[in-house]
């Protein structure tokens, strides 16, 4: 019997006394899809042209050494992130990641520009979901694009949108299982705005055309995402969470999409899940990590991340919300950050199915307040550690080895600062 084993064993023990079942858990964690992100490897270069530059309201710190510099590096990359994470993944691409010969414009975009990403998702067994990319272009120079005054713009990005679900139903109907097409736009005004009605209104108008074509959502299903503010639109955003809350409330078209970092900084995503649930709503959820206002960081394994996957579990709610990972820091080596942050997030999961929800949830009903907080507090140092150890050995994933040995994997003498 190996370490791990003979620690799961103790573990699971512990587990079991408190009527919890840590082989029940490791199964619903292994189903479980986490949608990594495909951005952090490169910045969010994508591969219209690797010498692109962000713009649109956000922005990827840091020159850490190590960014591909060709779609054979980046799959590389990719495929050694993906070989650290543990259970069911998916990968979120954006538009900028097409496979082509020759340029596309974004509004010409088709299914046949993303076959290499089937292709990966077959290789891999994993699914795939998208996202339009509304930003980092000429036609969006005005820092407008759906809800543009110019027509010729807003069709433009209507157009683009359109190509998109249409790429997210090819990656349904081709993968089995159901691509979730996310729209963000960095719209909004830098400085204080009089007339915040009428961008809004075009905002309704663009997304009703974009989502006019009925498409089975067993194949794509599309979600609206909010933000706070950008960077150069700190005033006012079109797109806010009230604006999005309204529009997928009075639309069967969509779904809500929460990120993480797309609020205020006393906001909490994990306080706003169930008022979404209450509804029956499925929900796309980005995790990510601000730190003061909406930077991306790397996800941590910590009180929020944790709060959100015990929202999502005690409310029986893995078949509604949709899990997915989205940041970017470019000051940390990229691959390892995509595999700190799924395995953050992952862990944050398993945390939240090796609670004792359901006492919990029987005490509160009885009123009696002093022993629920007893119990959570117990609960907080359970050795969910031992049980994650367990669960990587069964996936074939390293447990905490995996830094030392993508470490060697760097530079023959080990540095974090270069490429594979």
């Amino acid at each position: 019997m190996s370490k791990t084993e003979t620690n799961y064993a103790v573990a699971r023990d512990i587990f079991a006394a408190k009527g919890i079942d840590t082989e029940q858990a490791m199964e619903v964690l292994r189903a479980t899809p986490i949608s990594v992100h495909c951005w952090q490897i490169d910045d969010l270069t994508g591969f219209e042209s690797f010498d692109s530059v962000l713009t649109g309201g956000i922005q990827a710190t840091g020159n850490a050494p190590g960014k591909p510099r060709s779609i054979e590096e980046y799959v590389e990359h990719l495929r050694e992130a993906f070989s650290y994470i543990p259970g069911a993944l998916k990968l979120a691409l954006h538009a900028v990641y097409p496979v082509t010969e020759k340029k596309v414009e974004r509004n010409a975009i088709r299914p046949e520009h993303f076959k290499f990403w089937v292709n990966f998702a077959k290789e891999q067994k994993i699914g795939l979901d998208f996202n339009p990319t509304y930003f980092s272009h000429p036609m969006a120079a005005s820092g407008l694009t759906l809800t543009s005054p110019d027509e010729g713009v807003r069709n433009y990005w209507i157009e683009h949108g359109i190509a998109s679900r249409r790429i997210g139903e090819y990656f349904g109907r081709e993968l089995g299982q159901v691509c979730i097409t996310n729209h963000w736009i960095g719209d909004g005004s830098k400085d204080y705005r009089i007339d915040k009605v009428t961008p809004r209104m075009r905002l309704i108008e663009s997304l009703d055309r974009i989502f006019a074509d009925k498409i089975d959502s067993g194949f794509n299903l599309d979600s609206v995402e909010s933000k706070l503010f950008g960077l150069g639109v700190e005033s006012y955003t079109p797109g806010s969470h009230e604006f999005y809350t309204n529009y997928v409330m009075t639309r069967n078209n969509c779904i809500i999409c929460l990120d993480t970092g797309h609020f205020h900084p006393t906001e909490m995503v994990s306080d706003k899940l169930s008022s979404y649930l209450a509804f029956g709503k499925e929900i796309m959820l980005h995790v990510s990590r601000g730190v003061r206002w909406d930077s991306d960081h790397v996800v941590m394994f910590d009180d929020e991340t944790r709060a959100i996957m015990q929202e999502i579990v005690r409310y029986d709610a893995l078949n509604r919300v949709h899990i997915g990972t989205d940041y970017f820091d470019a000051s940390i080596n990229r691959i390892a950050a995509t595999v700190i942050g799924t395995r953050n997030a992952k862990k944050a999961l398993l945390y939240a199915l090796l609670q004792p929800n359901r006492q919990l949830i029987e005490v509160e009903a009885s009123g009696d307040f002093t022993k629920r907080l007893a119990l959570y507090e117990e609960a907080r140092t359970l050795p969910v550690g031992m049980v994650w150890d367990m669960f990587c050995e069964r996936e074939g994933v390293e447990g905490s080895e995996w830094i030392d040995t993508l470490e060697r994997k760097l530079t023959p003498k080990g540095s974090w600062r270069s490429s594979i």
